[in-house]
Order: structure tokens, then C-alpha cells, then sequence
């Protein structure tokens, strides 16, 4: 009942709620984003959902308006990251526009995090895994090193999530992903078991 029912009414209710909360937060936001570089706000990307259905994700812009051709991850230290997206991405507030996502039933809080469409190709059994559910802002493999971990090394932990869901779970990624923000993503490196 937890994973068909529970899950979306938790994440259609809490979504709805911080969002008339956090906009005093995304006006100020969206005048340091505006004033330390030229582009827009809002960062649109299609991304992977539940059943392999592409939905556009919502992100706050961090980086420069140049277009790029590359899909690989931006770590840190990028030249193309600006001032405020530095922060905005050390604190993961880039990533709290999809809350918007979670309201609309494209995302959950938790879950696998939703990858670029191509990378289905790549995908092996554990891959195929976390399309069973709907894509998180946080999941297990976020906290337990995120990009700091191969994609395979992700799956891997995408599938244990899938295989094991329920509150519990949920609850304590949801807390994990708390210290993450405050104490970074390196400290919690764990390769899964193979």
C-alpha cells in the first residue's frame, strides 16, 4: 500500500506545501542568479522516468550560458560553474526546482535519480531496475557517493532500492541526504556490495 498509494499522496502533499514556502527563497535566489550571470533562471532537461516515459526536469541554471555538447557530470571546480552556482550546487538547492516535478507525479522525493534518455542503451539488468519507479530528488545512490560512483556502481544501488522499497527506507535516505547537504557527498563514498 506504501508504494502505490502512501508514497505518491506523501509526495503530491509535501511537494504542494513547500512550494508556497519556498518562494521567498527563490526570489532571492533568482536575483543573485540574474545579477552574478546573463541566461535565464530555470535549466530544462529531458530526462528518464518511471516505464522509460521522458519528462522535462526543472533545475536552477549554474553554469554559463555557452551551449555544450558534453553530457558528462560537472564536478567540482568546473570553470563553467559560476559564483552563485558554486553554492547553489554545494547546498543541492540547484536541484529544488524539481519539487515542482514531484507535485506533477513526474518524480518522488525518493528514488533512483533521473538520468539523461541515452544512457538507457547503456543500462544492464540493475539499470533496467530503476524504471520500475518513479525517478527521486534523493535515492540510495546519492547517499552513498552519487557521482562519485560509476554508473554500474549506481545501478547497482538503484536496484537494491527498487527491490527493498518502503517508509522506512525512504525515511532514511531523506535524513542521509540532510547531512549530505551539510557535510558533502565525498565523506559518504560506499561502493556497494557486488
Amino acid at each position: 500500500m506504501y508504494k502505490t498509494i502512501i508514497k505518491r499522496f506523501f509526495d503530491f502533499l509535501v511537494s504542494a506545501i513547500i512550494c508556497l514556502m519556498l518562494i521567498p527563497l527563490f526570489i532571492i535566489i533568482y536575483i543573485a542568479v540574474k545579477v552574478d550571470s546573463k541566461g535565464s533562471f530555470f535549466f530544462f532537461q529531458e530526462r528518464l522516468g518511471k516505464q522509460g516515459k521522458c519528462f522535462k526536469v526543472f533545475k536552477i541554471r549554474t553554469m554559463t550560458d555557452k551551449p555544450r555538447e558534453t553530457t558528462q557530470e560537472i564536478l567540482k571546480g568546473n570553470a563553467e560553474v559560476t559564483k552563485v552556482g558554486a553554492i547553489l550546487r554545494r547546498l543541492k538547492i540547484d536541484e529544488l526546482p524539481q519539487i515542482l516535478n514531484i507535485l506533477k507525479g513526474d518524480m518522488s522525493f525518493v528514488g533512483p535519480r533521473p538520468c539523461m534518455p541515452s544512457l538507457q542503451e547503456e543500462f544492464n539488468e540493475d539499470g533496467k531496475k530503476r524504471l520500475l519507479v518513479r525517478p527521486g530528488l534523493t535515492g540510495l545512490a546519492q547517499t552513498n557517493g552519487n557521482i562519485y560512483l560509476t554508473w554500474p556502481e549506481r545501478w547497482k544501488y538503484d536496484r537494491q532500492y527498487v527491490e527493498n522499497l518502503n517508509f522506512l527506507l525512504d525515511i532514511q535516505i531523506l535524513f542521509k541526504t540532510v547531512l549530505i547537504v551539510f557535510m558533502g557527498e565525498e565523506k559518504f563514498l560506499k561502493k556497494p556490495n557486488v
